[in-house]
Protein backbone atom coordinates (compact mmCIF):
# COMPACT_ATOMS: atom_id res chain seq x y z
CA UNK A 1 0.00 0.00 0.00
CA UNK A 2 3.01 2.04 0.82
CA UNK A 3 4.45 1.47 -3.10
CA UNK A 4 1.29 2.65 -4.13
CA UNK A 5 0.81 5.68 -2.51
CA UNK A 6 4.33 6.60 -3.34
CA UNK A 7 3.62 5.76 -7.14
CA UNK A 8 0.57 7.92 -7.18
CA UNK A 9 2.13 10.79 -5.53
CA UNK A 10 4.95 10.61 -7.64
CA UNK A 11 2.75 10.46 -11.07
CA UNK A 12 1.00 13.36 -9.53
CA UNK A 13 4.30 15.19 -9.47
CA UNK A 14 5.13 14.17 -12.66
CA UNK A 15 1.70 15.93 -13.86
CA UNK A 16 2.06 19.43 -12.04
CA UNK A 17 5.67 19.94 -14.14
CA UNK A 18 4.22 20.43 -17.16
CA UNK A 19 1.34 22.60 -15.83
CA UNK A 20 3.84 24.79 -13.70
CA UNK A 21 7.13 24.60 -16.33
CA UNK A 22 5.57 23.79 -19.37
CA UNK A 23 4.79 26.01 -22.67
CA UNK A 24 1.37 26.75 -21.20
CA UNK A 25 2.16 26.85 -17.75
CA UNK A 26 1.49 29.43 -14.87
CA UNK A 27 4.87 30.56 -15.56
CA UNK A 28 4.73 31.83 -18.62
CA UNK A 29 1.23 32.74 -18.63
CA UNK A 30 2.26 35.03 -15.87
CA UNK A 31 5.15 36.34 -18.24
CA UNK A 32 2.88 36.81 -20.55
CA UNK A 33 0.34 38.73 -18.57
CA UNK A 34 3.02 40.91 -18.21
CA UNK A 35 3.36 41.97 -21.47
CA UNK A 36 0.45 42.05 -22.56
CA UNK A 37 -0.23 44.92 -19.81
CA UNK A 38 3.33 46.41 -20.98
CA UNK A 39 2.01 46.37 -24.60
CA UNK A 40 -1.35 48.06 -23.50
CA UNK A 41 0.49 50.69 -21.72
CA UNK A 42 1.90 51.64 -25.22
CA UNK A 43 -0.81 51.34 -26.74
CA UNK A 44 -2.84 53.98 -24.95
CA UNK A 45 0.30 56.57 -25.36
CA UNK A 46 0.31 56.11 -29.09
CA UNK A 47 -3.45 56.05 -28.91
CA UNK A 48 -3.55 59.37 -27.14
CA UNK A 49 -0.88 60.54 -29.83
CA UNK A 50 -2.86 59.25 -32.89
CA UNK A 51 -5.73 61.41 -31.40
CA UNK A 52 -4.27 64.64 -31.08
CA UNK A 53 -2.66 63.82 -34.76
CA UNK A 54 -6.11 63.34 -36.25
CA UNK A 55 -6.94 66.30 -34.43
CA UNK A 56 -4.42 68.30 -36.04
CA UNK A 57 -5.62 66.43 -39.42
CA UNK A 58 -8.72 67.95 -39.16
CA UNK A 59 -7.51 71.61 -38.01
CA UNK A 60 -5.12 71.63 -41.18
CA UNK A 61 -8.05 70.35 -43.61
CA UNK A 62 -10.69 72.61 -42.56
CA UNK A 63 -9.49 75.63 -41.00
CA UNK A 64 -7.20 78.64 -42.65
CA UNK A 65 -5.67 80.03 -39.41
CA UNK A 66 -3.83 76.60 -38.48
CA UNK A 67 -2.35 76.65 -41.99
CA UNK A 68 -0.99 80.35 -41.73
CA UNK A 69 0.16 79.17 -38.13
CA UNK A 70 2.21 76.28 -39.63
CA UNK A 71 3.47 78.22 -42.69
CA UNK A 72 4.57 81.03 -40.47
CA UNK A 73 6.23 78.81 -37.62
CA UNK A 74 8.11 76.42 -40.05
CA UNK A 75 8.52 78.50 -43.23
CA UNK A 76 8.76 81.46 -41.13
CA UNK A 77 6.38 83.29 -43.84
CA UNK A 78 5.17 86.40 -43.73
CA UNK A 79 2.02 88.72 -45.35
CA UNK A 80 2.60 90.75 -48.60
CA UNK A 81 1.86 93.78 -45.65
CA UNK A 82 3.49 92.76 -42.87
CA UNK A 83 7.58 93.17 -41.20
CA UNK A 84 9.75 90.13 -40.08
CA UNK A 85 12.61 91.23 -37.54
CA UNK A 86 14.85 88.61 -36.61
CA UNK A 87 16.43 89.26 -33.53
CA UNK A 88 19.58 86.92 -32.68
CA UNK A 89 19.24 84.99 -29.89
CA UNK A 90 21.13 86.16 -26.65
CA UNK A 91 24.08 84.48 -25.30
CA UNK A 92 24.19 83.00 -22.03
CA UNK A 93 26.49 84.27 -19.18
CA UNK A 94 29.88 83.11 -19.52
CA UNK A 95 29.33 80.95 -22.30
CA UNK A 96 32.40 79.86 -24.16
CA UNK A 97 32.01 82.04 -27.43
CA UNK A 98 29.99 84.71 -26.22
CA UNK A 99 29.50 87.72 -28.58
CA UNK A 100 31.24 90.88 -28.52
CA UNK A 101 29.28 93.70 -26.56
CA UNK A 102 27.49 96.11 -29.38
CA UNK A 103 29.08 98.79 -30.56
CA UNK A 104 28.03 102.15 -29.14
CA UNK A 105 26.21 104.42 -31.44
CA UNK A 106 29.54 107.10 -32.25
CA UNK A 107 31.69 103.71 -33.00
CA UNK A 108 29.35 102.76 -35.32
CA UNK A 109 28.97 105.70 -37.31
CA UNK A 110 32.91 105.89 -37.25
CA UNK A 111 32.71 103.18 -39.03
CA UNK A 112 30.12 103.24 -41.89
CA UNK A 113 32.34 106.77 -42.05
CA UNK A 114 35.48 105.31 -43.01
CA UNK A 115 35.82 104.37 -46.85
CA UNK A 116 36.65 100.81 -47.38
CA UNK A 117 39.99 99.78 -48.24
CA UNK A 118 40.74 99.43 -51.90
CA UNK A 119 41.03 95.77 -53.08
CA UNK A 120 44.67 94.51 -53.09
CA UNK A 121 46.33 92.77 -55.97
CA UNK A 122 47.74 88.89 -56.07
CA UNK A 123 51.20 89.10 -56.34
CA UNK A 124 52.65 88.34 -59.52
CA UNK A 125 53.95 84.62 -59.81
CA UNK A 126 57.56 83.51 -60.27
CA UNK A 127 59.03 83.56 -63.53
CA UNK A 128 59.75 79.75 -64.91
CA UNK A 129 63.06 79.34 -65.88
Amino acid sequence: MRLLALALAALLLLIQIPLWFGKGGWLRVRDLDRQVEAQRAINAKLGARNAELAAEVSSLREGREAIEERARRDLNMVRDDELLFRLPAAPKPGAAGAAAPAPTPAAAEAALATPPAPPREAPAPPARP
